[in-house]
């Protein structure tokens, strides 16, 4: 009886296994289903979560451990005490580690984040490098446990990416399948950093996949949520700053003032933004004159970082405890104003430096300090019709946020979600459209496409500026000899006038050649080197080009209004 058990027992899990493999195949082949795809989506919300909160936990016990404190809410308070050699030390030592990590898993020494997201959404169906991210991941943690001073929220949705792209190439997804996929673990992972779910998934449709089709919402939401609950798990339902009991707004008197605070915020936002690029592109030419080998570029950084926190230890790490002090009016004037602008100094040299971290909490902190500020100002101007100065805080943080990121709807949500406080909607809300409409004429909509455009990847203007650099020339030709193909003759005088390309080329580069020649042709050849002749492999006529051109754009179109 005993052997009938155990045979029988051994044949059902056989038999469950062959009915697992079959599915799986069968999933490879031709995509999860819909039941399929939202568990895929809950499995990636409850990883990145994880991942999110390991990331958070982290940081904060070694932080503790480095700056000897077992009190990370009070970090700056605490570094003011520690000998100034210990607080210059840290971040030289920090950016050494982190040159070392980056030379190691990066090709170009630069932390991977949410602009590289962005670019694997549009360009890369939904995938983004997995060596670099995880390098970026570690060399991140070690940069906000030692000093660095930017955000989390960057390596954060970069890591979740990783794990969402993993996940894509195991079951071989397509491009919109991609897409979602990553959408969730970004949405997983803002959830579980900030205890938004509301925000976390607007952020992943605003921000990463820039569009809110149905589709892709019901697993966005679905990831977003099981994130929110991993953090729940660990810290209840507490939102991350606790304000006092706010004034009313006197709409029709007050509201006026939120409006310019808003577009003072929106160009607080874009000198932050120009100080990191232009502090980038200082830092490359130091390195080029001085010689300095790309592993030692971020310790540089770190010591001035160093010998700024000795003197202000508010610019160390994601800056909450100063952020708090702005949402609670526990700042005078003129600290508002310094510490805003020793933050800009703070995490343009963090960021060039190629330290790593995100760019949201600094704008927060930078937004706090920047309203409070305002409000100092505005309710000494007309005590008797204003509200606090703390309520202009909490509306200059969603207003440089908003602006900095890209992402008003998202930010809008996420402020209140972290505070807790929805009465004062109105005033952030007017806030965050005057910041946002300024800042985006004055810089490539956000930060991280203003990234991308100095980069060369132009993803700012929309799906008909970087369509035709997903499509490959080889992929539209028409092969020699084939129907309606021009005869060899004549695609070997194209290449004798110059007028060829690379198969491996996109089509963005062979509607330049068609608008400068007037041609109608292009011989496609490959180049095997210098010296060597180029093969010829077939011809990319303009119409094709055009067709191929208007596909991409159909399909587009259909995703994100299915």
């Amino acid at each position: 009886m005993r052997k009938f058990l155990i045979k029988t027992l051994s044949a059902l899990l056989t038999a469950q296994r062959r009915d697992l493999a079959a599915t799986w195949a069968r999933m490879v082949e031709h995509g999860p289903g819909k039941v399929q795809f939202w568990f895929i989506a809950l499995v990636i919300g409850i990883g990145a979560g994880f991942a999110a909160l390991g990331f958070r936990l982290g940081i904060e016990r070694l932080q503790a451990m480095l700056y000897r404190t077992s009190d990370i809410a009070h970090l700056h308070t605490h570094a003011g005490t520690l000998p100034w050699y210990w607080v210059l030390m840290l971040p030289v030592l920090g950016g050494l580690a982190v040159g070392i990590i980056l030379n190691w898993f990066t090709p170009d020494g630069r932390v991977r984040s949410v602009a590289d997201v962005i670019k694997g959404a549009a360009l890369r169906e939904g995938r983004v490098e997995r060596r670099a991210g995880l390098g970026s991941a570690l060399a991140s943690f070690i940069t906000l446990s030692t000093g660095g001073s930017s955000g989390r929220e960057g390596p954060v949705v970069h890591l979740a990416a990783v794990i969402s792209s993993w996940v894509s190439r195991r079951i071989n997804a397509d491009g919109i399948t991609g897409r979602d996929l990553l959408g969730c673990a970004v949405a997983g992972a803002v959830s579980a950093s900030f205890n938004a779910p509301i925000a976390g998934a607007i952020f992943a449709l605003e921000v990463v996949l820039r569009h809110f089709a149905v589709h892709a919402f019901a697993p966005i939401a679905i990831a977003s949520v099981a994130g929110t609950v991993i953090n729940r798990i660990e810290f209840g339902g507490v939102t991350e700053f606790s304000l006092p009991v706010q004034g009313g707004v006197a709409f029709y008197v007050e509201l006026p003032a939120f409006l310019v605070l808003g577009l003072i915020s929106g160009v607080v936002a874009v000198v932050l933004m120009r100080a990191i690029f232009l502090a980038d592109e200082l830092g490359d030419r130091v390195q080029t004159a001085a010689r300095l080998p790309r592993v030692l570029r971020p310790a540089l950084a770190g010591l001035v970082l160093g010998i700024l926190a000795v003197g202000f230890p508010h610019i160390i790490g994601v800056g909450y405890e100063t952020t708090s002090a702005a949402l609670t009016g526990n700042l005078l004037l003129h600290e508002a104003i310094v510490f805003a602008m020793l933050k800009v100094v703070a995490v343009a040299i963090t960021m060039a430096g190629r330290m790593g971290g995100g760019v949201f909490s600094p704008s927060l902190m930078l937004g706090a300090l920047t309203g409070l500020a305002f409000g100092i100002v505005a309710t000494a101007i007309l005590p008797d019709v204003s509200g606090t100065a703390t309520l202009y805080a909490l509306a200059g943080m969603g207003a440089v946020a908003a602006a900095v990121l890209g992402a008003p709807i998202s930010t809008t949500l996420i402020v209140f979600e972290l505070t807790g406080d929805w009465q004062t909607g109105l005033a952030v809300m007017a806030a965050v459209s005057l910041s946002s409409a300024l800042a985006s004429r004055l810089v490539e909509r956000s930060f991280f496409l203003t990234q991308l455009e100095n980069r060369g990847v132009h993803l700012a203007a929309g799906p008909q500026a970087y369509l035709l650099s997903t499509v490959r020339v080889a992929a539209v030709m028409r092969k020699l000899g084939a129907k309606g193909a021009a005869s060899e003759e004549s695609l070997w005088a194209l290449v004798e006038d110059g007028i060829y390309i690379d198969g491996n080329a996109t089509l963005d580069v062979a509607m330049a050649i068609f608008e400068q020649t007037g041609t109608n042709v292009i011989a496609v050849v490959t180049i095997a080197g210098e010296d060597a002749p180029p093969e010829l492999w077939g011809a990319l006529h303009h119409v094709d080009a055009l067709k191929a051109f208007n596909r991409a754009l159909a399909a587009t179109a259909a995703e994100e209004h299915s």
